[in-house]
C-alpha cells in the first residue's frame, strides 16, 4: 500500500510565515512538518509515498529530493493550482497504483501508529477520528459500531488521516473538488468504516500553535 501527503494548500492562516515558504516546510523541533511523517511513514513500513504539491512546490522538492535520506521513496504529484483534497486525491490515482492507499494531511502533527491501518480497509473508505478540538468543537462525523456516519451524535473530528479505495472516486472528472461529498455519499451506502484515536494529534493552523508544538518538542 502506499500513501500520500497532502502538501498543497497556501498556507493563508499562518503568514506572514508562508509567504516566502510553503506550509509543510516550517519547522517544530528542528524538523519540517513534512519530515515527521514521511519517518513516521517509513517506520510503519510505508515507503513509498505520494505528495501533492502547489504553492512553492519547488521549495518541497528541492527540499526532499527522491526521499533517499529517509529510506522512502518520493513521487510528486505538481498542481498548477490547489485542486482540494478530493481533487488532490484524484489526480494522484496513477501514482497510487489504483488500488487502496494511505492518505494524511500534511498540515497535523500526531503520533498515530500508521502500521496498524495497513488492514482496515472494508469499504471505500476508512477514516481516524479524534476527540473535538477547541477549533472544532461541534464535531464532524458520528461513529457507531465502527461504521462512520454524517448525522448522529456524539460527533468526533476528521483527523485528515484515512484509507481509501480508488472506486471512492470512479465517477469524478479532473479539476477541484472537496472530498466531502464523496465521503457523506460512502456512508449513505454503508462503507465508510471508522475508528477513534485519542493519542497526540495536532492541527497545525496557526502561527501561536506552531509555536507551541515547537517549544513542546525542543523542550
Amino acid at each position: 500500500m502506499r500513501a500520500m501527503i497532502l502538501a498543497a494548500g497556501r498556507g493563508k492562516r499562518m503568514r506572514p510565515l508562508t509567504d516566502t515558504k510553503p506550509k509543510p516546510l516550517l519547522k517544530v523541533g528542528g524538523k519540517c512538518l513534512i519530515e515527521y511523517h514521511i519517518q513516521n511513514l517509513v517506520a510503519a513500513g510505508f515507503t513509498d509515498i505520494v505528495i501533492n504539491h502547489a504553492y512553492l512546490g519547488e521549495q518541497i522538492e528541492a527540499t526532499l529530493g527522491t526521499g533517499q535520506q529517509y529510506g522512502a521513496r518520493l513521487y510528486y504529484s505538481p498542481e498548477n493550482t490547489a485542486l482540494e483534497t478530493g481533487g488532490g486525491i484524484f489526480n494522484a490515482i496513477p501514482l497510487l497504483e489504483n488500488s487502496p492507499f494511505l492518505v494524511v494531511n500534511g498540515d497535523v502533527w500526531c503520533d498515530y501508529p500508521f502500521n496498524q491501518i495497513a488492514g482496515s480497509l472494508t469499504g471505500l473508505a476508512h477514516l481516524i477520528l479524534i476527540n473535538n478540538p477547541e477549533h472544532n468543537l461541534k464535531g464532524d462525523f458520528h461513529l457507531e459500531a465502527n461504521k462512520v456516519y454524517s448525522e448522529g451524535t456524539p460527533r468526533l473530528t476528521f483527523s485528515g488521516i484515512g484509507v481509501y479505495h480508488p472506486d471512492l472516486f470512479v465517477n469524478c472528472t479532473p479539476g477541484r473538488f472537496s472530498l466531502v461529498p464523496l465521503l457523506i455519499k460512502a456512508m449513505e451506502m454503508g462503507k465508510v468504516t471508522g475508528e477513534h484515536y485519542d493519542g497526540e494529534w495536532l492541527d497545525i493552523g496557526t502561527p501561536q500553535r506552531l509555536e507551541k508544538l515547537d517549544q513542546r518538542l525542543l523542550a
